[in-house]
């Protein structure tokens, strides 16, 4: 009886641990938005011109979208908190970082959009030409 109840109370201690990191990782996660150029090369876009800038924005903002989407999928499962900050934490940290970099670059430059490239009408479909024999 005493190993059971022992046992119980290891399992609640490991509960207890797991969320305790958990409750400290989280925090980690408001301070991210002022750590993130720490984790960037401030450098790094200097000599970029805007088209580079401009692939390299798009870039940034779908794999910052990507991490985001492993990181809440990640929290639907068991300790997904903890796994979600763990695997994902710093890439996505690293990622912003480099994100404000490159606008900051962006705006430095006063970059704008490349309108998309407007695509020329369809034709309109010939209609079937017709044998030119009569039917008797």
């Amino acid at each position: 009886m005493a190993a059971s109840f022992s046992s119980s109370l290891r399992g609640f201690g490991a509960l207890l641990a797991l969320l305790a990191a958990a409750a400290a990782l989280s925090g980690c996660a408001s301070m991210s938005e002022t750590v993130a150029p720490a984790f960037a090369d401030p450098a790094k876009y200097e000599l970029y011109d805007c088209k580079q800038l401009e692939g390299e924005r798009k870039a940034l903002a779908k794999r910052t979208d990507d991490l985001r989407a492993l990181m809440e999928k990640a929290e639907t499962g068991a300790g997904g908190a903890v796994v979600s900050e763990l695997a994902y934490r710093n890439d996505y940290i690293a990622v912003r970082g480099q994100a404000q970099l490159a606008e900051d670059a962006w705006r430095r430059n006063r970059c704008r959009e490349t309108p998309p490239e407007a695509t020329p009408p369809a034709a309109p479909a010939k209609p079937a030409s017709k044998s030119g024999r009569a039917s008797r």
